[in-house]
């Protein structure tokens, strides 16, 4: 048995379940350096909500962020999260525009380029799966972990040899709302293992308290890396802390080769910066508790906070158990989607409406028509035609992969961002947020403007014109 290979998220999928994505690069900078000597396989840094989070809170450019992690970090591969066709927006993108992010990504500095869909449809993967292999990327492939009757072993390992046979180089078991147990990551580990011949990874959240149970059995099973968070910003709804798993493992035949005193350093980091965002109101300690509610709803906590928001707007706060016996009933209706984002959103909206509205299906979002209509792919289970036909009307479902149905976008997207161009990625950026990357591009030009002014003005008090 080879080490246990250990990918950090403390630059990412950390801050995101824990500070909604919040830390800035500035936060970041000074312990890269010391990051990168510690030995992790990987950094996991980019993608998801970091991108978003860079422009509409943080005035950051994210390409300059990953410049300056892969500058800060030479020796570390680093590893961002891609929402296959949906790249790192909320809605299908033409396939000219997603090989051209993951081109820029991978020349930007990115290594491994995790990509994952909704609803475990292949098809709105290979795509990216494919462009990342064109710039000599490691494309690992997520698998959306759920529950429920279809999502059986045998469901699990006829979708990995799909992502094998499509070119995947790695596959990542994606346990996003921390539905494994210990046993079941065991015996699922083994099957996929036996199922196909590049490695697996498994990613668990610690929301249910199990993360690091789940990751012992998964070793001893055979899974080759495991996903986890340094101490300060680990458990609640973030990953098993980083020093405890490379403890766990020290002396072992799975021993992972990182040095626990060298940890400390980052630690000590990381537990100042948690200080600093547990006095601003930013880490809420509630967020560090366990909720092995997860296991009885079966939807990820983020999903079930949602759920309590829109209850308590429409007054209606009394209703959540309704609401939480509706949503398998909806996601049934719909084919049974995984709930990852945005399906978690899309049915748990259309339950709530269903509960507070007295008849279901009366009031119909247009996000849950768009899934059953198939514009975000195929369901893992077919739609009953009848229902179909009751949500679509006269609409004719897609049964074809999404993206067949839209023209390449580059172009037009270059032509709509034209004035605010300062770098090729800059096109990247608005095709994802068209609303909010404007407002970012005009405080960039405005700042750079005002630096260019003072120094102006300083250069005409010395050298008078």
């Amino acid at each position: 048995m080879a080490k246990l290979k250990i990918t950090e998220t403390v630059l990412r999928d950390a801050h995101q379940s824990l500070l909604a994505t919040r830390m800035s690069l500035d936060e970041m900078r000074p312990i890269l350096s010391t990051m990168d000597k510690i030995g992790f396989y990987s950094a996991e840094c980019w993608g998801g909500a970091t991108f978003d989070s860079c422009i509409r809170f943080l005035d950051e450019c994210p390409w300059d962020r990953l410049r300056t992690i892969r500058k800060e970090m030479p020796n570390t591969k680093l590893q961002m999260l891609f929402r296959g066709q949906n790249m790192l927006g909320y809605r299908h993108y033409a396939d000219d525009l997603v090989q051209y992010f993951v081109q820029k990504s991978i020349a930007n500095g990115i290594d491994i380029i995790r990509i994952f869909d909704a609803l475990n449809d292949i098809r709105n993967l290979e795509t990216a799966i494919n462009a990342a292999k064109k710039e000599q990327g490691h494309a690992q492939v997520a698998i959306s972990y759920t529950l429920g009757e279809v999502f059986t072993h045998e469901y699990y390992m006829n979708y990995a040899k799909q992502v094998e046979s499509a070119g995947a180089d790695s596959i990542c078991i994606k346990d996003m709302a921390a539905l494994l147990t210990p046993y079941e990551a065991e015996s699922l580990v083994r099957d996929i293992k036996s199922a196909v011949s590049i490695p697996v990874q498994l990613h668990t959240h610690y929301t249910s308290g199990l993360a690091s149970m789940c990751i012992i059995k998964a070793v001893e099973a055979g899974v080759d890396a495991v996903d986890t968070a340094m101490s300060p910003l680990a458990l609640g709804t973030s990953h098993a802390p980083t020093e405890s798993i490379v403890a766990t493992f020290k002396g072992t035949e799975y021993d992972t080769g990182i040095d626990l005193v060298a940890l400390t350093e980052v630690r000590d980091f990381f537990m100042k910066l948690r200080k600093k965002y547990i006095d601003s109101g930013l880490l809420d300690p509630s967020m560090l508790a366990t909720d092995a509610n997860a296991l009885i709803y079966q939807v990820p906590g983020g999903m079930l906070s949602n759920l309590l928001s829109q209850l308590k707007q429409a007054g209606k706060a009394d209703q959540l158990d309704e609401v939480l016996k509706e949503v398998p009933r909806v996601r049934k209706d719909s084919g049974f989607p995984p709930l990852v984002t945005p399906t978690s959103q899309i049915v748990g909206t259309q339950a709530v409406f269903n509960v507070i509205t007295g008849e279901r299906y009366k009031t119909v979002t247009k996000e849950f028509k768009g899934l059953v209509k198939g514009e975000y792919g195929r369901t893992p289970v077919a739609i009953d035609p009848d229902f179909q036909k009751k949500i679509l009307g006269d609409e004719q479902p897609i049964t074809c992969r999404p993206a067949d149905q839209l023209s390449p976008e580059f172009e037009a997207m270059k032509a709509e961002a034209s004035e605010w161009i300062e770098q090729e990625e800059d096109i990247l950026t608005y095709a994802m947020f068209p609303k909010v990357a404007p407002k970012y591009f005009e405080k960039r030009r405005d700042r750079k403007l005002g630096i260019d002014a003072d120094h102006a003005d300083k250069v005409n008090k010395v050298h008078p014109v």
